[in-house]
This record gives structure tokens, sequence and C-alpha cells, in this order.
């Protein structure tokens, strides 16, 4: 575990801002840390580069195609990249001490991200995958991708659902879960490689998933963090705080920074003025 959590900060897939510069989300919030669990593919390049390769996939290919070529990519990337090696190997064996395999039917991964561990994991236990797009489509694939077929109906069956990163499940409520049971069948199980720990967990075991990961964001991540010399003290703090009260806590500091709202409104980056501006316009905590 202890080289998971390091290879975390090795890859960027965990980045935690200077004690006095939060990072702004795309909601208008701000908070201390950032998690980007696609980088576990080996690093922030290699996440990046997989990413343009789906994209040009999903603009130019048939989707009965496209599970193969993602395939073939990762394939080749497992066999070459040391850290997603690793990676994959730990999430595999993960599996196996905690889900017994034969009940397993199918693995399935959703559009797009999942697909940087869904597919490789399903090859490795020689199971078929079922891949999800955002459309609802799925395409069924044999465990080596060597054939692939659109799919409307896969009755009774139990699915093992692979993906990057937990946050609030949004993606399995809305999608990946309609779509399995579309099909007539029921995801059991779902293992992530990273989980922000934000509430995802409760919403998919009510809904009936039996939920695993690989890494969770808590407080043991933190003291490692800090242990490493990837933290200060400070920083430290700043987490806790945000676990304990993430509105609360970006509150207080907004108050004791006003200049952060003033910096961040001058930025250079439009996406910083429009989230900032977001956070007044919507009055996101309080502070008219």
């Amino acid at each position: 575990m202890s080289k998971l959590m390091s290879l975390l900060f090795e890859t960027s897939a965990f980045k935690v801002a200077d004690e006095n510069n939060p990072f702004w989300y795309t909601s208008g919030k701000i908070g201390p840390y950032f998690v980007n669990a696609d980088y576990l593919y080996g690093s922030e390049e290699d996440s990046k580069n997989l990413l343009s390769f789906i994209d040009n996939e999903l603009e130019t290919q048939d989707k009965t195609n496209i599970p193969s070529h993602i395939f073939n990519k990762v394939l080749e990337h497992y066999n070459s990249n040391e850290i997603y090696k690793y990676i994959i190997d730990e999430m595999k064996k993960y599996i196996e001490e905690n889900i017994d395999i034969s009940q397993i039917d199918y693995i399935s991964g959703g559009e797009r991200r999942d697909w940087f561990f869904s597919n490789i994991i399903a090859y490795l236990l020689n199971k078929p995958h079922v891949t999800i797009y955002k459309d609802l489509t799925t395409v069924l694939s044999n465990s080596n991708f060597s054939e692939s077929k659109l799919v409307s109906e896969i009755k009774d069956k139990k699915f093992l659902h692979i993906a990057d990163l937990l946050n609030w499940s949004a993606s399995f409520t809305r999608s990946w879960i309609p779509s399995v049971n579309n099909l007539g069948s029921n995801i059991i199980w779902s293992i992530f490689a990273v989980d922000r720990m934000n509430g995802g967990t409760e919403t998919l075991t009510n809904s009936g998933v039996k939920v695993f990961s690989l890494l969770q964001i808590d407080d043991n991540l933190f003291v490692k963090a800090k242990e490493l010399g990837v933290i200060n003290e400070k920083q430290l703090t700043m987490l806790r705080n945000f676990v304990k009260d993430p509105d609360g806590s970006m509150k207080q500091f907004l108050i004791e920074h006003p200049e952060f709202i003033e910096n961040s409104l001058k930025s250079d980056n439009p996406k910083t003025v429009k989230r900032a501006n977001t956070l007044i316009e919507q009055n996101i905590y309080g502070l008219n």
C-alpha cells in the first residue's frame, strides 16, 4: 500500500495546493487538492496521450472497432510501463483477494477513463468485456478483444465495473447502472483505482453495488504525503480542515485571504476568471 500511495504523488495523480493558493474546481468552489486517477496510467503525459487517442477513435471509428483499438494500446503500455503494470497487477490481485472470480460473468467500463483499467483487467482475468458509451450504447468483446459486437441483451448476469475514480458516483447512477440494467443484468461489484471519499460509496451501496478501491483520499494518505516531504505541516492542516468541513474551511480561507478572489478575477486564465465569477454570482460560500 505504501508503494501505491507513493505512485499517487510520483505521477501527480494526487496534487496538493500551496496553503495560500487553493485550486479552483469547475463548480466555482475551491479546494486544497486535485485527483487525476488516470495519471496512474504512468504520468500526466501518458494519460493525455491515451485520452487524445480515445477522442480520435470516438470521432473517426465505428463503436464496434474502438474497444479492440484501445485494448491494443493499453496492452502495449502495460508491457512497457512499469508504473502502469504495477497498478494493474495490484488491482488484479485486489480483485482476486476480495471477489470470487468464478462469480464474475462480465467486466464493464464506461466512456472514457474507465477504459484505462477495465479492458486490460478483463484480459488478465479472462472475462468478456462490455464497453459502455455515454449514449448508453453497449459493445460486447471477448477477453482478448479479437471479436466485438453491439449488444442489447445479456440476461441475468453479474457484472464487475472497473473505473478510475469514485467521486459522487454520478456517472454510475446516470449511465453505467442503467445501461447494464437495460441489458437485463446487474452491476454487483465495482472497483476504483482511487476513492475520493465524497460519499459515492454510500450511493453505490444503496444501489446494491459492492464497492472496492485500491486507494482512498483520507488522513492516512495525507500523513504519508507529509512523511515523504510532498506536503508541509500547513498543507496537512488545510487538507484535514477541508475533509472535516469542505465549505466551512474554504469560506474561512476566503475571509482570511480576500485578495485570493481579486487576484483570480485578474488571472490570465479564462477558466479561473469564469470560476471566480461563478463563486461570486452564486454566492457559493455565503460571503455576499
